[in-house]
């Protein structure tokens, strides 16, 4: 381990600093106390706070620069309010979860109290300066969840700093000079995300600097469950640098306690990682909890009496105590008054952030009441003033919530009499009520969960491809190879990275000769590791890079499936469009032989990760394309390019790199006029096939090639076909009830297709296991060309018997 100097021996700060930690360490107590009492007089429903944590906090806080990141969890508010990205009115209005932005700027009541988020970017989706603010990453609530993102604000760093073409962009960094500190509690450390997350920083080399507050449990289980050894630095032993040369990790222990010598901790610590670009570990033990976990339980149903006791003895913050007046920096007079002080600025940041959170519903109750109390009728049919005793009731709450006034409004609309002579004034009153306070509070929950700039996918302007006369083809891989070299010739941000992407230019040659040409930092391999593959995306994005992430094969994307779904397709909407991360995630799917290397479970990922754009191109000419699209917009999306498709030669633009496949917009493949098929990915062609058999009956197949799942066909264009045909099948190769449920339901009830239909609509996909191995399984498994035909026949012999008898 790395030697600690003795607490004695450190005069880093002058006796002002150090009051200034006092004070910020009592205030963050009172936070959490009052927070507490808050939560458990009803004010709000749920606190987590950072009680105990306060000295370690402060000690990081000393450390944090301009342009460094933090991505942490729940317990960090002390060094939020020590590196000024938090106020203690933030506090509370988080705590109560006020919806606006201006008194809640980290997610404006989209989150848990005690989610931190600085913001990244303007109302209209433009970045801000990152250099000349200190950056907190928007905080989730899974436990190691915010771990994957952490290696990437950190790898960032690296690339900056050796990417030599990216020291221009300013705003996003200093030549790589900029930290990642990453929080976690003990008990979480035993999730995968962290020992992958731990792995592949000691891999990367990393600027992480990485802080543990181990105070002896997760909620009640204490650590000899949790870890081995009961350390986790002990644990880690083996990740530690021993000598020059050796990747690896810094480790540092100390005691969450100890105020000097934390300061000296981690002034070491993150200046080495700073100056080196390693990883540092700091395994802060013996923290304290005074308040527990949360405000869901007591801690004194699992913790012993002699262990509770040495809590108050070693509580960091009497401890700091001890050590000024030990060290004569102050009086116990002079701690007193700065004691009282925190406490008073606690309880009126409380009073000013519970104000500015109930006079807005207040103010829209009294005027929903005043509707009603302007009457002068009662109601006849139930002999007494049901509307009115409704509003009554409502009048009597206290401090209403929007939810007491708008189910009011709707109660009270439903029980104006019918022989009212003021039933349509009072329907308009209160129904221009409701109409303007669901428009005026709509956002605040609605929101960003895609881009609302003008860099939304579905604004892109279409650039058409262009084709020479000469008809020349080649294999698609050589088209999406030739793309991929013009965009990277473009854009400098642009990075890729994936399992064997880099040397061989991953494993269907989609970018063969990318390296050589641009280079490690660029183009660059990385180890079997999908959720931090993910994570290096979601950093990269966040930091003002535009990181192409592969994961190999489309099965595996299931390793990052929580981290895509918690984290990167949720973070403009928790955020309410605060922070951005337009990452793209390459992978490839569809149509292969094996359980592992087929899978098509596109309902699981769509339903998953809402907030981001699911692209499934039918060849890797439109994949191509799609990614000129997405690298011009600011949002996240997945690309899932067609496995089989990389040798099938297709016709060569001329325009590589420059035209577009408009995002959200299906393509009619065969036209035809008797069945509309709608399909997507390796699954069209198998429709086309099928279309050309049923013309040899006589019956037109329109097939549709919805190119993106998510936007689904924004402009209706399939309802247009179905107008035309009158008959629709959904067809893909995913689990019955999956992705052809969800093209249902968005063609036949959302664009109401039902009232055109003159058959009922019908779905064709896979079986519900996946295919056994070799070309059979996949035949008799998965849907195929004769499947189609037979569906689309079944249809038109159900409509004309006669003319399409029974064929088996």
């Amino acid at each position: 381990m790395v030697n600690q100097k003795t607490a004695k021996e450190d005069n880093m700060l002058t006796k002002e600093q150090v009051l200034k930690d006092y004070f910020t360490a009592n205030l963050s107590r009172q936070l959490s106390i009052i927070g507490r009492k808050e939560v458990l007089t009803g004010k709000s429903k749920f606190g987590i706070f950072g009680d105990g944590k306060e000295i370690i906090q402060l000690a990081m806080a000393r450390q944090f620069q301009n342009g460094d990141w933090r991505s942490g969890y729940y317990r960090d508010q002390t060094l939020m309010l020590a590196t000024d990205m938090y106020s203690p009115e933030e506090f509370f209005s988080s705590l109560y979860g006020h919806t606006t932005l201006e008194h809640n700027p980290s997610h404006g009541g989209r989150s848990f109290n005690n989610h931190f988020g600085t913001r990244s970017i303007d109302e209209n989706g433009e970045w801000k300066n990152l250099m000349v603010q200190k950056n907190s990453s928007a905080d989730i609530s899974p436990t190691a969840g915010q771990m994957p993102r952490l290696l990437g604000l950190a790898y960032a760093s690296k690339v900056f700093k050796n990417e030599k073409g990216l020291h221009k962009f300013k705003n996003f960094t200093n030549k790589g000079n900029e930290v990642a500190f990453g929080t976690i509690g003990d008990a979480s450390t035993s999730e995968g995300h962290f020992w992958e997350t731990m792995n592949a920083a000691a891999v990367l080399q990393v600027p992480m600097a990485m802080s543990v507050y181990d105070d002896g449990y997760g909620i009640s289980v204490p650590k000899e469950y949790q870890t081995a050894k009961g350390s986790i630095s002990d644990a880690l032993q083996g990740f530690e640098i021993n000598k020059k040369g050796q990747k690896g990790i810094l480790i540092y222990k100390g005691k969450g306690w100890d105020y000097p010598a934390l300061l000296r901790l981690y002034k070491e610590g993150v200046e080495r990682a700073r100056k080196e670009h390693v990883p540092v570990l700091f395994h802060i033990d013996e923290v304290t909890q005074p308040q527990g976990h949360s405000t869901s339980g007591s801690h004194e149903r699992y913790k012993s009496k002699e262990r509770l006791e040495w809590e108050q003895a070693f509580d960091p913050i009497k401890k700091m105590r001890e050590w000024i007046l030990d060290d004569k920096l102050a009086t116990a007079a002079e701690l007193d008054k700065i004691e009282k002080e925190a406490v008073q600025k606690a309880k009126d940041a409380k009073k000013s952030a519970w104000k500015a959170f109930t006079q807005p519903m207040k103010e829209e109750r009294d005027k929903l009441v005043k509707i009603i109390e302007n009457r002068t009728c009662v109601c006849k049919r139930d002999h007494y003033d049901k509307a009115g005793e409704i509003a009554d009731n409502l009048k009597r709450i206290v401090t209403p919530i929007r939810k007491d006034n708008f189910s009011a409004a709707k109660r009270i609309l439903r029980h104006i009499c019918t022989d009212c002579p003021k039933r349509k004034e009072l329907k308009e009153q209160l129904g221009t009520w409701l109409k303007d306070n669901y428009k005026r509070v709509g956002p605040d929950y609605h929101s960003h969960l895609y881009s609302e700039t003008k860099y939304a996918a579905t604004s892109i302007q279409p650039v058409p491809i262009k084709y020479s006369e000469k008809e020349d083809t080649k294999p698609g891989r050589e088209i999406l190879r030739d793309n991929f070299e013009a965009l990277f010739e473009h854009y400098p941000q642009l990075v890729t990275f994936g399992e064997d992407t880099g040397k061989i230019g991953d494993v269907n040659q989609g970018m063969e000769g990318m390296q050589e040409k641009f280079g490690e930092w660029r183009v660059s391999d990385t180890g079997i590791r999908e959720t931090t593959i993910l994570g290096q995306a979601i950093g990269l994005a966040m930091r003002g890079i535009r990181p192409i992430a592969e994961i190999q094969y489309f099965d595996y994307l299931l390793y990052a499936l929580q981290t895509m779904s918690d984290d990167l397709a949720t973070l403009l909407w928790r955020t309410r469009g605060g922070q951005k991360a337009p990452a793209i995630i390459r992978t490839r799917g569809h149509r292969l032989e094996g359980i592992w290397h087929s899978g098509s479970p596109l309902s699981m990922v769509i339903n998953s990760i809402r907030g981001m754009l699911v692209c499934v191109p039918r060849d890797l000419t439109r994949a191509a394309g799609m990614y000129n699209t997405l690298l011009k917009s600011d949002e996240p999306a997945l690309v899932i390019e067609p496995l089989n498709g990389y040798r099938l030669r297709e016709r060569v633009p001329e325009n590589i790199g420059e035209f577009t496949v408009p995002i959200g917009e299906p393509e009619v493949v065969h036209e035809g006029a008797d069945v509309t098929v709608v399909t997507y990915g390796s699954c069209v062609r198998i429709a086309q096939e099928a279309a050309r058999q049923l013309e040899d009956f006589n019956i037109g197949a329109e097939v549709i090639d919805v190119q993106t799942l998510i936007p689904f066909d924004k402009n209706q264009s399939i309802l247009e076909s179905i107008k035309k045909t009158n008959r629709v099948v959904f067809f893909d190769e995913d689990v019955p009830g999956g992705a052809t449920a969800y093209m249902m339901q968005k063609v036949v009830e959302d664009q109401k297709a039902y009232f055109y239909l003159d058959s009922e609509p019908r779905t064709l996909s896979a079986r519900a296991h996946r295919p056994a191995f070799s070309s059979d399984g996949d035949y008799f498994s998965n849907p195929n060309a004769e499947n189609v035909f037979e569906i689309v026949y079944d249809l038109m012999h159900e409509a004309k018997p006669k003319e399409f008898p029974e064929l088996y």
